[in-house]
């Protein structure tokens, strides 16, 4: 799935932004996290895709999703890896790979090289940066530009 990763103008992220709850923008906007065990997405089973809670773009399958026994929701690998970024994040005293939305560069997680195959990689994501589409309905367009396509 090719999308186009064209961030929000300034206008269209102010919109966006507004839409927000507190905790969604202390962990989307200021690189915060969630409570483990705690997360809408942690037990969801269904078939469908996670998107970007701010800006929309698909960024997992459910297909790829596994229980990772950690507290949050895990997968392991993005729909299209050019939609999930990689950040070195060095606060709280340890090295780590954070996740952010290609497009709109909000916080999603970490990754951990401890995941199943074929990657060997944990996607450990906050609930709260996600929305969750079911198989066969329409992808969020909140940008409205027009290139989603269907899951």
């Amino acid at each position: 799935m090719e999308l186009d990763l064209t961030p929000p103008t300034s206008d269209q992220r102010q919109v966006l932004e507004a839409g927000l709850s507190a905790e969604e923008r202390r962990v989307l906007l200021a690189h915060g996290t969630e409570a483990p065990f705690c997360g809408i997405f942690l037990d969801n089973k269904r078939s469908g895709t996670y998107c970007c809670r701010l800006c929309g773009l698909p960024l997992y399958d459910a297909a790829t999703k596994f229980d990772s026994g950690t507290g949050w929701p895990s997968f392991f690998a993005a729909v299209n890896p050019r939609h999930v970024g990689r950040l070195r994040d060095d606060s709280h005293g340890m090295l780590r790979t954070e996740l952010t939305c290609a497009r709109c560069g909000s916080h999603l997680g970490h990754v951990f090289p401890d995941g199943p195959p074929p990657s060997h990689e944990r996607h450990c994501l906050n609930s709260v940066c996600l929305q969750f589409v079911d198989a066969g309905q329409p992808l969020p367009d909140p940008l409205a530009r027009g290139d989603r396509l269907p899951a």
